[in-house]
């Protein structure tokens, strides 16, 4: 479904000036950009476009009251400083499974006063990540070794 037609099913006869949810997840975003959201949405304070291929935040509107912003697994890759202009009063922000690949791309975000940080972000070494999928792989072969032994004990228990 077009994200233009959901946001007319989730006004559910009511005024955009009225909303202070809105969920958009899962719906279809037309060459990667915002359609149907406008700046008559003045009371919203929670805006989800979850895994809508979302790929600019160019055609955002100010929604000077929204306090969170769900963007997760999408495929931004920048353009955030949009959110410091058009969001001021934002508190919370999940871009998780976006195409950010560097910290420059977030530091716009840093000059935004009210955003807070709930969790610090880590760099993770490639060593470390080695680390940690030889341990897993390590952990599954014991796993399918203890499986395969329980297995052969029963084959044999079943034999005699």
């Amino acid at each position: 479904m077009e994200m233009k037609k959901r946001i007319n099913l989730e006004l559910r006869n009511r005024a955009p000036e009225e909303v202070t949810e809105l969920v958009l997840d899962n719906c279809l975003c037309v060459n990667g950009e915002i359609e149907g959201l406008n700046d008559t949405f003045k009371k919203l304070e929670f805006l989800s476009m979850a895994n809508v291929e979302l790929s600019s935040l160019a055609r955002l509107p100010s929604l000077n009251k929204l306090r969170k912003l769900e963007l997760s697994d999408n495929i931004i890759s920048g353009g955030l400083e949009v959110l410091a202009e058009k969001c001021p009063n934002l508190t919370y922000l999940n871009l998780s499974g976006n195409k950010i690949k560097d910290l420059s791309t977030v530091e716009a975000l840093m000059e935004m006063k009210t955003m807070k940080m709930k969790r610090k972000m880590k760099l993770v070494h490639l060593k470390d990540l080695r680390k940690r999928r030889k341990r897993k792989r390590m952990m599954m072969m014991k796993t399918n070794r203890a499986q395969n032994w329980e297995r052969e004990k029963r084959k044999w228990a079943s034999l005699t």
